[in-house]
């Protein structure tokens, strides 16, 4: 729903649990997906944050990512952190989304409904090997992509670029906060149906990084896989527990 200057404003039945301001969506992984297969058959655009702890910590430090946070037409927990945080506010069965299972089941409906797609992200490499691993899964899937190692001065052929290709569906890994900044500023210039940011879901499609094991996965440990693989990541793990810290006096100060 749009407001009298037309800028998108939540529905107020939309079920959403704030933790540290950031609204997340209640809804479970299939209802997010549902949710945005409609967005992407819609004239106007949508977007879709996926947002983790590290996020959270950021739109503490960063007040000129609230703009982005009102706007957003869900955002979804993404990370053990959001769902054991949301336990402090009575919520035992909140969901995770994450954005690398987000885009791999909107592949497979974009492949089932004639969606196409555009990947926006990583290294040249890896971007063009993520667009031929998923031609090799969706044959008859139209996608097409980008690198995300560009400066200002390409940024127009870029834009121009993505419109021209006329996409569904956005995704768009460029790392958190600058990937949700893209959206935001271009969204009305790109008219994109639904735009995701998906962090490092483009390398992971392409296979240049690999996803936790299905045993770190079951055990909520991505984190700890991340770190033990990447150890430069410590400075932004750092986050996690700064991040308990602060859910954890939020909801001591709303039960006092």
């Amino acid at each position: 729903m749009e407001n009298d200057e037309g800028r998108y404003v939540k529905q107020p039945d939309e079920t959403v649990l704030c933790i540290l301001n950031v609204p997340f969506t209640t809804y479970t992984e299939n209802e997010v997906i549902a949710r945005c297969t409609d967005y992407a058959m819609d004239q106007k655009p949508h977007v879709v944050i996926t947002a983790g702890p590290e996020f959270v910590m950021h739109a503490q430090r960063d007040p000129t990512l609230l703009p982005l946070l009102e706007g957003a037409d869900l955002i979804t927990p993404d990370g053990i952190g959001i769902v054991l945080a949301a336990r402090f506010h009575g919520h035992s069965d909140l969901e995770r989304v994450t954005g690398v299972a987000l885009a791999e089941k909107l592949l497979a409906q974009s492949a089932a409904r004639n969606f196409r797609v555009f990947l926006l992200g990583a290294s040249p490499e890896s971007n063009e090997k993520a667009l031929n691993a998923v031609r090799a899964l969706y044959p008859e899937l139209v996608v097409s992509g980008r690198n995300g190692y560009f400066d200002a001065t390409e940024l127009p052929s870029i834009l121009e670029q993505i419109r021209n290709f006329e996409p569904h569906i956005l995704l768009v890994g460029l790392g958190q906060p600058r990937q949700e900044r893209f959206i935001w500023e271009h969204r009305d210039a790109l008219s994109v149906p639904l735009m995701i940011g998906v962090g490092g879901t483009i390398d992971i499609l392409a296979g240049t990084v690999k996803r936790a094991p299905a045993l770190f996965q079951r055990m909520h440990l991505e984190w700890l896989y991340r770190l033990l693989t990447d150890p430069k990541r410590w400075r932004r793990q750092l986050a996690l527990p700064q991040f308990a810290y602060l859910a954890y006096q939020e909801r001591l100060r709303k039960g006092s």
